[in-house]
């Protein structure tokens, strides 16, 4: 007795031990609504037999509520999870399986085929190493089937299928599938897809998924599980590309242990091998490789490994370890592309937060080259991208970073944007290559610093940032400061809203994208000042806190005080001086702040100016004893 449980114990540990084994191929479906996406995937979980009993149950029972096969089983009710895709017949989210057989696990993601839930079909699109595009063979090539298409070269996609689905209903005929392959071989030379398979089938019917069926006799190509079952994963191809190592952590549990950590997203490393660690430039030697269970004589793709190097090198998370022959590049400025994801719109000058791999900088985008209509592959122009836009544009960086062209390499290409008030992931982007002129041009080394420009004025250099509704009291406030500074004998410079609209920033508008350039234009410009020793004082509305927070970051920690003049909207509005709110309520003046347009308050001000309960000569006092209390003024 105990020599059979012995034995069906030794079988269970040999299956779960093979299942381990056994490679994992993550792959999307997509296409227009209604090609049967859903319905695939739902047979391909039937026929692989991972449902349970309660599983059966539960679909028959949808099938006879829900279901659109009257009353037989609807294997698209596996898939679409959401209450609102059952009761609509559609998906309208990713929804991700799991299923496996003998050869291979799988990770199935199902995208949804409408043009507002692009962001969600790049989502499920990025860690795929294949694509099954789905085509009606009644209704060719669509509108839909081309913006998948074309979102699926824009992320590199290796291997599609185009899997032309109910051909049951045009009576398995060969001429019409025929026609459609043709068509769909011109879009995909437009695109440059290369590696396509095309697969005749019936999802609903079962012909060509599991098994050929006898419905199309002329077609001699694989089924869908026999190419996903021996398709290569992408995890082989990269293991044959140069070697790069994003390091996640430095790993040092004592003092006679210095390691550096991270997971090895393509090539190949062993003890021995030449490394170079950027973007700083250092080389070093490989002297270990080191896992939790054992060292390993080599290390490849896919594996997460700690790296000893032969030399006590400075390394930092975020640092790429690359291979000496064939190092990663280094830039701070590039042409990218980018998939907006967020219901607020990207603006060029706001600074977001890029993660690039383990890499973590602030990036603005500097210009929209031209957006991309995903359907007619259009470009246009725009000075800002909406919600599911994708354009081209340029970016720049706070520091250099290691990179590759995403073509290349995926993980060391591809990156994300995040909103830095609210921390969302608001953009999705692939870099093409590094601007010349982030290679050409240089800070250069001057021996007047901004230490020894403040020393000769005897003061300490700062950014005073007034900011509020307009009819605030802001200018007024910050012109009674200076006159006190000055009279102190302090060095000053005043940069008006107003003042600065006559010159440097006369070309801008009042957009919100015109906004955000003029406040960054505004910030640059007081860095200077900054470095030259200068108190300078801002008055303008600066209506977002991304910008007001990028004008922050541009100077050193202290430098930059924000001072909120805070006046309630209807007091400033019974103020108008200008005149502005009157004709913003006339619709005469569009984007005016307060009444068709947004005005961030400071969460955190570091001198908050309630002027409705204050005059300005006090609030001026308040700014003064401030600056006192900082020892920034004497």
């Amino acid at each position: 007795m105990a020599h059979a449980s012995d034995m069906i114990a030794g079988d269970i540990e040999g299956y779960l031990k093979s299942h381990e084994n056994k490679g994992l191929l993550r792959f999307i479906t997509c296409g227009s609504v209604d090609d049967g996406k859903s319905t695939l995937i739902g047979r391909l979980l039937f026929e692989s037999k991972l449902l349970f009993e309660d599983q059966l149950a539960a679909i028959e029972a949808d099938s006879r509520k829900y279901g659109t096969q009257g009353g037989d089983m609807d294997f698209a009710l596996l898939v679409d999870g959401l209450a609102a895709e059952r009761e609509q017949g559609i998906t309208i989210d990713v929804a991700y399986r799991y299923f496996s057989t003998d050869k291979r696990k799988f990770i199935v993601a199902d995208t949804p085929g409408h043009e507002q839930y692009t962001r969600n079909m790049v989502t499920g699109a990025s860690t795929a190493d294949a694509a099954i595009l789905m085509v009606d063979a009644r209704h060719g090539i669509l509108t839909q089937t081309r913006r998948h298409s074309f979102l699926m070269s824009l992320i590199g996609m290796r291997h599609v299928v185009v899997a032309i689905n109910k051909m049951d209903l045009v009576n398995y005929s060969q001429a019409r599938f025929d026609e459609i392959v043709e068509e769909y071989r011109d879009l995909a030379r437009q695109l440059g897809l290369e590696k396509i398979t095309f697969i005749p089938m019936s999802a609903l019917k079962g012909d060509n998924v599991i098994e050929h069926g006898h419905h199309m006799p002329w077609y001699h190509g694989p089924t869908l599980m026999a190419y996903l079952e021996t398709v290569e994963i992408d995890e082989a191809h990269l293991q044959r590309t140069p070697f790069r190592m994003p390091v996640q952590w430095v790993n040092r549990p004592n003092l006679d242990f210095r390691g550096f950590s991270g997971m090895i997203s393509s090539g190949c490393v062993k003890p021995g091998d030449a490394i170079r660690v950027q973007p700083s430039g250092k080389n070093s030697t490989v002297k270990r490789i080191y896992t939790f269970d054992c060292d390993l004589e080599e290390a490849v793709a896919g594996q997460s490994v700690t790296l000893l190097l032969d030399d006590e090198i400075d390394i930092s998370r975020g640092d790429v370890i690359s291979g000496v022959d064939q190092p990663a590049q280094t830039a701070d400025q590039f042409e990218a592309t980018i998939v907006w994801m967020h219901e607020q719109a990207l603006l060029p000058g706001r600074p977001y937060l890029m993660k690039l791999g383990t890499q973590a900088v602030s990036s603005t985008v500097t210009n929209i080259k031209y957006q991309i209509n995903v359907n007619t592959l259009e470009h246009t122009a725009g000075k800002q991208m909406d919600l599911n836009a994708t354009g081209v544009c340029t970016l720049s960086l706070n520091r250099p970073v290691a990179f590759d062209p995403y073509k290349d390499n995926q993980d060391t290409g591809g990156f994300i944007l995040i909103d830095r008030m609210t921390n969302n992931t608001v953009g999705a982007g692939m870099l093409h290559f590094a601007l010349r002129r982030s290679q050409n041009i240089h800070m250069q080394h001057v021996d007047v610093d901004k230490q020894a420009r403040a020393t000769a004025k005897n003061q300490r250099p700062a950014v005073l940032w007034f900011t509020g509704l307009s009819g605030a009291g802001k200018s007024t406030i910050a012109n009674l400061v200076e006159k006190k500074l000055h009279a102190a004998g302090q060095h000053t410079y005043l940069l008006d809203g107003d003042n600065v609209r006559h010159g440097l920033n006369r070309d801008l508008g009042f957009t919100d994208a015109d906004r955000v350039e003029n406040i960054r234009r505004v910030g640059e410009t007081a860095k200077l000042m900054v470095d030259a020793g200068l108190i300078v004082l801002t008055a303008f509305i600066s209506p977002f806190r991304s910008e007001r927070q990028l004008a922050k970051d541009l100077v050193e920690d202290g430098e930059f005080i924000e001072i909120f003049v805070d006046t309630p909207l209807d007091v400033a509005e019974d103020r108008d001086p200008k005149g502005l709110y009157k004709k913003a309520r006339r619709g005469e003046l569009k984007n005016f702040t307060g009444i068709d347009s947004a005005y961030e308050a400071p969460e955190a001000p570091d001198v908050h100016l309630r002027t409705g309960d204050m005059g300005s000569e006090e609030a001026a006092d308040v700014v003064i004893k401030h600056l006192r209390e900082r020892i920034l003024i004497s």
